[in-house]
């Protein structure tokens, strides 16, 4: 069962990026699968459904790079750093590789939030160990590591539109050092 639903994913994933979601109909997922329109209906109600699973396949993808930063044997900063511009990258490889479906990802705010509520659980809890253990380790000055991480996990949510576009990528490629110092050390010089 799930090779099918692997299957029409893929096939309805294909189809979205070469056609559109909009010119794509759930018989042409059906035919192109090779799969009967009763099969598909019963994986799935209705191309939106489809439109998330690809969504949710395409997070726990995400999900599964960041658990591979989190098993890392670097310091917190260093791990946060490739956390931040790991996750950037993945997210922007993400939508690209998924041609048209980019639009509706934007546009569908509610429906996707829905989605990403469970991989962002998951975010959030590497995102505490990294600075909790830096709290630990004295290299973060902070209070609360889960108010950090759910703090810098919407900051990166913040980014992942602009950071698709290729102006303000390129920019944040010339200035990663800049970007990961000031969110380190913040704008304000310290006053004896």
């Amino acid at each position: 069962m799930a090779k099918t639903k692997d299957l029409l994913i893929n096939v309805a994933r294909r189809l979205f990026a070469e056609k559109g979601m909009e010119n794509t109909t759930m018989n042409d997922i059906a035919t192109e699968s090779g799969k009967g329109r009763r099969t598909l209906y019963t994986y799935f109600n209705s191309k939106e459904d489809i439109y998330l699973a690809i969504v949710e396949k395409e997070l726990q993808f995400l999900y599964e790079k960041l658990y591979e930063i989190e098993k890392m044997d670097i310091a917190p900063d260093e791990k946060l750093k490739s956390y931040i511009f790991i996750r950037l990258d993945t997210f922007k490889e993400i939508i690209s590789r998924n041609g048209t479906i980019q639009a509706s990802f934007f546009q569908n705010v509610h429906e996707v939030e829905k989605v990403r509520r469970s991989i962002e659980r998951k975010e959030i809890r590497i995102l505490k160990n990294i600075f909790s253990d830096g709290i630990e380790q004295g290299i973060f000055r902070l209070g609360n590591a889960q108010w950090a991480a759910e703090i810098t996990l919407n900051m990166l949510k913040g980014l992942e539109k602009p950071y698709y576009r290729k102006p303000f990528y390129q920019k944040m490629q010339q200035r990663k050092e800049l970007f990961i110092d000031a969110l380190f050390n913040g704008f304000v010089i310290k006053k004896d």
